[in-house]
């Protein structure tokens, strides 16, 4: 929180050519909020990582603090030294930020032991995908933005489904995967090297592929599709250890999306957006004033901050569209730099090995895989993004996890750290020999366990 305050004093330097004397305020109130939330992790999840909490605090005190430079960007100025701690987007993401740590403290409180949700695997599966279809069957005016069906927004009430959904689908492919590994695992032949599996056993992966062409489709979004996918994909990897899944994965989903590439430039109707975002992708200097405006501008942005970045407070966040939400990443970039993204980049990284790291060490098949997914699901999302805005993949609608303005989001991300440290305190947590007799987690008369987290195979 410390270099929170600094970014923020070195912003109003640089933008009001002063500092204001409550500059420091809102990194004091993130100090105080996250403070509170450690406090709660010492009671509630004593052995719990330490590194998650403090490296997703850094991102998300990041992500205010320029989201509170761009309010005054936006503001007249004669008014920007006067502008509201809590004012504007700044001070909305404030305001989510404390709605987000309560709700993970909740979880925390009510989820004692991570292997409770596989007791609710299949009303969480269900869930997930009722959350992740309804902006496809809604309206356009009550589910687009940006061309892109992800909402569901009524009055001013506005939620992205689909990040929430993501954390109960992955709770429900743990859950199945565990129960189908040893089938899924088996192979039918061998080629150069790598075990295939049986034709009969592709079912899953097909269900699965079919439902992100859907949401390719008729929710218009490249990322969400490809990140439901990978996860499932990716889980059932980690599941099986089996190679030959991941390139079936591969050859599926880009199978599909060049399909309907092809079929926006022939045939049109649903297909037509995908087909518009592919060839923007292949070309944005082609049309730079229009339908590349915005990636033309976000690599330019990324251009101009070169290696060590103009300095916070003194780019030019304004120029781009949704700097706030879809191209952060961008603006954040003008403004410190190759050197600045990697070191943000690097916590993201750090953060999805202490992820990989709990699934490694817990003792029970649903912890890992849950996990490892959760883990992947972050680390993917944050390639998503950036490689859209970098032009490596087609632009997506994904949000920067803890940096994007946006409630959805935010909440979603921090209940996706909570489960992290709920399974990493269930891997550190001691083992006491001769424990008392604990419930199996998934129904079924009690085992005598060596201790809590450990899982009772049966031969």
């Amino acid at each position: 929180m410390l270099l929170v305050a600094a970014y923020g004093a070195t912003v109003e330097a640089n933008v009001l050519d002063t500092v204001t004397p409550d500059f420091w305020v809102p990194a004091a109130v993130l100090g105080l909020v996250f403070l509170a939330l450690h406090l709660v992790i010492r009671w509630l999840a004593p052995f719990a990582d330490p590194v998650l909490l403090p490296a997703v605090a850094l991102l998300n005190g990041i992500g205010v603090g320029f989201l509170r430079r761009y309010d005054l960007a936006e503001a007249a100025p004669a008014d920007r030294a006067d502008l509201a701690i809590f004012a504007g987007t700044g001070g909305r993401q404030l305001a989510w930020t404390l709605a987000s740590l309560v709700l993970a403290a909740a979880l925390l409180a009510i989820m004692r032991d991570h292997r409770s949700l596989s007791r609710y695997a299949y009303t969480l599966g269900l869930a997930g995908l009722v959350l992740m279809m309804i902006p496809a069957v809604l309206p356009a005016k009550f589910s687009e933005v940006n061309n892109a069906k992800l909402w569901i927004r009524f009055g001013g009430f506005q939620i992205q489904p689909g990040e929430f959904a993501k954390l109960a689908l992955l709770a429900f492919f743990a859950y199945y995967l565990v129960r189908k590994r040893e089938v899924l695992s088996l192979a039918s032949r061998r080629v150069l090297g790598i075990d295939f599996p049986r034709g009969r056993d592709l079912g899953p992966v097909l269900v699965i592929w079919m439902i992100s062409i859907l949401v390719l489709v008729f929710e218009k979004d490249l990322g969400t599709s490809l990140l439901y996918f990978g996860m499932f994909v990716v889980t059932l990897y980690i599941a099986t250890e089996r190679v030959s899944w991941l390139l079936i994965g591969l050859v599926l989903f880009f199978g599909g999306a060049y399909l309907a590439y092809v079929l926006g430039g022939t045939v049109g109707g649903p297909f037509a957006n995908f087909y518009v975002r592919a060839e923007i992708w292949l070309d944005p200097f082609g049309d730079p004033y229009n339908k590349g405006y915005q990636l033309v501008q976000g690599l330019l942005t990324l251009g101009t901050g070169g290696l060590f970045g103009a300095g916070p407070g003194a780019g030019q966040p304004t120029l781009l569209p949704e700097v706030q939400t879809d191209f952060i990443f961008a603006g954040i970039g003008e403004e410190i730099g190759l050197f600045g993204l990697s070191a943000l980049l690097v916590i993201y990284l750090l953060i999805v090995q202490r992820g990989l790291r709990a699934a490694l060490a817990v003792r029970d098949s649903f912890g890992k895989l849950l996990a490892g997914g959760l883990s992947f699901t972050l680390g993917f999302q944050v390639f998503v993004i950036v490689g859209g805005i970098s032009k490596l993949i087609p632009l997506t609608g994904q949000t920067t996890p803890f940096l994007s303005a946006g409630g959805s989001s935010l909440m979603a991300n921090w209940l996706l750290i909570a489960i992290l440290l709920r399974i990493s305190d269930g891997a550190s947590r001691p083992v006491t020999p001769g424990g008392p007799a604990a419930p199996r987690p998934n129904g079924g008369p009690p085992e005598q366990l060596r201790g809590a987290q450990t899982e009772v195979i049966r031969p």
